[in-house]
């Protein structure tokens, strides 16, 4: 049995349906990417994997249970980030990534919440306030979210937007390390990036 698995998933927005019968089914060590054109619903069923819309029809199972009977059993397992990176502006690096880490149930200290900013290429970043950082700064904050993180399913919407070559290749990185350690990756994204994985399934939507 797969640990996750979607069956049947339809999504329909107004009168419009973006997609249907769209199955898919992940182990430890697998990654899922997404892709599709603007407007194709990647973000929609990433919102769907995060129990965060429901489908039209369809269900979403982990280990063979429905998400929507399993509540904090399943969200205490996942990480999502949006593809808007979701973090404050007057707050500093280090205050978004701490609190960005409290609301997820995990509590940081400063020095663990620094090496991860620091990991990421912010190294004296880490007390400015997000609105002086550029949008690939402001990026790699919320990424580094993904080092403090102890969950097995990352769900990443468009992870690599903004980043440049040395950002894209410490996600990748982080990605593989995940990967190799047993976790799970669903991510859309326009970029093609060469991840190793135990395996890769490709998802496209019309």
């Amino acid at each position: 049995m797969s640990i996750l698995q979607g069956s049947d998933l339809e999504c329909v927005r107004g009168d419009r349906r973006l997609f249907k019968d769209i199955n898919f089914s992940l182990e430890a060590g697998e990654l899922i990417q997404v892709h599709g054109p603007n407007g194709s619903g990647k973000t929609s069923l990433l919102r769907m994997l995060c129990g965060l819309a429901i489908p039209a029809h369809g269900k979403i199972c982990w280990h063979g249970t429905d998400i929507r009977s399993l509540k904090g059993d399943y969200y205490g397992a996942i990480t999502y980030l949006g593809h808007l990176s979701g973090v404050k502006d007057d707050l500093t690096a280090i205050e978004n990534l701490r609190i960005s880490s409290a609301l997820a149930g995990v509590e940081i200290d400063a020095k663990k919440a620094h090496d991860a900013l620091q990991h990421m290429g912010l190294g004296g970043r880490e007390l400015l306030p997000v609105k002086v950082l550029s949008q690939g700064q402001r990026r790699r904050v919320a990424l580094a979210r993904l080092l403090v993180c102890r969950t097995v399913l990352w769900i990443l919407d468009e992870p690599l937007a903004a980043l440049d070559s040395a950002a894209v290749k410490l996600v990748q990185n982080l990605l593989e390390q995940h990967l190799v350690q047993g976790g799970m990756v669903v991510m859309t994204t326009h970029q093609e990036i060469d991840i190793a994985a135990g395996a890769t399934h490709r998802l496209q939507l019309a």
